[in-house]
């Protein structure tokens, strides 16, 4: 085998290496944005479960506050109990207004 034969196919070895490189390189790029889809994807199931556990608590609260019963005294504990959340929840909001006017 000559030199110019040796040569002839380290050149072809080369070009298909290039070849496969751009290909792969290709593939590494669309991976990449599947990768970045299913990302957000993630993001907003997360931000979505967030909200539905949030509804899920809201309306908890609003079940237990139907189906309470005063005694002959007016309030029963559990009333208090669901006004000192309601009363919590103000301040925290308070807060959060404070915050933000920052």
């Amino acid at each position: 085998m000559t030199v110019a034969d040796q040569l002839s196919k380290v050149i072809d070895k080369t070009g298909r290496l290039i070849e496969l490189y751009a290909a792969l390189q290709e593939e590494n790029d669309l991976l990449k944005q599947d990768n970045d889809h299913l990302k957000q994807k993630v993001d907003h199931h997360f931000q979505l479960k967030a909200d539905l556990e949030e509804k899920l608590r809201v309306l908890t609260l609003a079940r237990s506050l139907e189906g309470m019963q005063t005694t002959d005294l007016g309030l029963n504990e559990k009333t208090f109990d669901i006004k000192q959340k309601i009363t919590d929840f103000v301040r925290e909001i308070d807060k959060c207004i404070v915050l933000l006017k920052k």
